[in-house]
């Protein structure tokens, strides 16, 4: 009798345990994912591309892949680009996934001198730009829009361009006000990327920020320009912390993703985790090898820099 208790339990076992996987089986891949691939401590957002060998062509496919992986976030430069209903299908994917959507870019205008100069017409149409920003931004449930100061202008005394700039964010910044979106402006690196430009250093955009006063223009810290210009990447972070909105990452030389390089992103990643920056930290950056290899390498050196 105690010979077919016991096969009775082996068998309830057995078929328990296949029932079991048999439902793990039929679970959806993100939801399997899920169960295996635990989330970010900071909301590093890749960007639809990053993930293209794995995940397809179709942006919602890459962005559930993004979310199996573990990324709690997403941000993409070319959101203004694209059309209202691409744009609101990516919101409601992200909303569904419980996504946030990092930063676009709301106004950019390469080679120009805008935000330094005194034309109300140039002003008018700064203004103009960023309500169409806030009105993408709205749609699409984004708190951050990138914005470049342009190129400098070399007949100009340099604090007359400043005052300028100023301005012409302080009227940009009352349209951005009501909705809640913040500029974050970007300073570049004028030695390997993007010379020309006006704003290259984090303490200029502190004193920028600061002048402008307003919680709708804060600074985004990308640390790969900040490595190339001027270093001291965790002092300038302190120094700077009260006006930096935004952080974007890539490592030196190559702007490729951490590990890659010289910077000690573990340590950065703890530093700003510590500090209680909850915003999100763009992946702006390439991936240093081609292919699923490539793409699996990037998520990896995520995960290393992470564990902290």
């Amino acid at each position: 009798m105690e010979n077919k208790k016991i096969s009775r339990r082996n068998f309830l076992g057995s078929a328990a345990a296949a029932a079991a996987v048999m439902s793990f089986q039929n679970f959806p891949a993100s939801r399997a994912a899920d169960l295996s691939k635990p989330k970010f401590k900071l909301k590093y957002a890749p960007h639809f591309g990053m993930f293209r060998q794995h995940a397809g062509n179709d942006p919602i496919d890459q962005l559930k892949f993004m979310a199996d992986e573990g990324f709690t976030a997403m941000e993409d430069n070319e959101m203004m680009k694209r059309p209202k209903g691409t744009q609101g299908k990516i919101a409601r994917t992200m909303s569904q996934l419980n996504m946030t959507m990092g930063v676009f870019i709301g106004c950019a205008h390469w080679g120009e001198r805008t935000f330094v100069t005194r034309d109300k017409s140039v002003t008018k149409r700064l203004v103009s730009q960023m309500k169409k920003a806030v009105e993408v931004s709205k749609r699409v449930n984004a708190k951050w829009c990138t914005v470049l100061l342009d190129s400098y202008d070399n007949s100009m005394e340099w604090d007359y361009q400043t005052a300028n700039a100023v301005e012409n964010l302080k009227r940009c910044a009352e349209v951005c006000e009501p909705s809640g979106l913040v500029m974050v402006l970007e300073a570049l690196n004028p030695w390997t990327d993007h010379p020309g430009l006006f704003l290259t250093k984090i303490p200029q955009g502190f004193q920028i920020c600061r002048a402008v006063n307003s919680p709708s223009c804060k600074i985004l810290d990308d640390l790969y320009h900040q490595q190339v210009t001027e270093g001291n990447l965790i002092p300038n972070i302190n120094m700077a912390w009260d006006e930096i909105g935004y952080f974007q990452v890539g490592d030196n030389p190559g702007r490729n993703e951490p590990t890659t390089g010289e910077i000690n992103y573990r340590n950065i990643f703890k530093h700003i985790y510590n500090k209680g920056f909850k915003g999100v930290v763009g992946m702006e950056h390439g991936n240093s090898k081609p292919g699923k290899e490539g793409e699996r390498a990037v998520i990896d050196a995520y995960r290393q820099c992470d564990n902290f």
